[in-house]
């Protein structure tokens, strides 16, 4: 192998995988959707804890209500994206997954930076960034562009992947 060549995989080309981008920004809102009403049911959850605690320690532990929404937040991307699965509860129903388009790995902290930006450019504008992945040719994000990442429909991806390991081993 020369220097010339690497060992990570072309990214998938909408024109020559197109089931990977197939209903893409429809899925993501959705998978947005249901991720919402996850993270609204564990900020409840955690409010709830947080307001028997207050009771409990005459009013000291309402002070940790000022977290949970964030708290929230960051626990659930954390442990959704960052997982091995790189993908959220509603990313999982909707069959899409975060892959990373920089040739380095998606950790924790590429999840937890991914997440962040995203909320920043949805509370700055969240229609320009769903319009901007119209004028993609990968249904970006501004979020997405920003960290390097990609969303693809998962099932037809593994597919891909194979296929795209195959032809490079063949090459050799």
């Amino acid at each position: 192998m020369d220097q010339t060549q690497t060992d990570i995989p072309a990214l998938p080309d909408p024109q020559t995988a197109p089931e990977l981008f197939e209903g893409l920004l429809t899925r993501r809102v959705f998978a947005f959707v249901i991720d919402v009403i996850v993270m609204s049911m564990m900020i409840v959850a955690f409010s709830l804890v947080g307001l028997i605690a207050g009771f409990l320690t005459f009013g000291l532990g309402w002070l940790a209500l000022t977290v949970v929404v964030p708290a929230s937040i960051v626990l659930y991307y954390a442990a959704t994206l960052g997982s091995p699965r790189r993908a959220t509860l509603g990313m999982q129903a909707m069959d899409i997954v975060l892959t990373p388009t920089r040739g380095q790995p998606l950790d924790g902290w590429m999840a937890f930076i991914h997440a962040g930006v995203f909320w920043i450019t949805t509370w700055i504008s969240w229609p320009v960034s769903l319009l901007f992945a119209l004028f993609t040719p990968r249904r970006q994000m501004i979020h997405d562009l920003i960290t390097g990442t990609l969303m693809l429909r998962r099932s037809p991806m593994v597919r891909h992947w194979n296929a795209q390991s195959a032809q490079h081993r063949s090459a050799f």
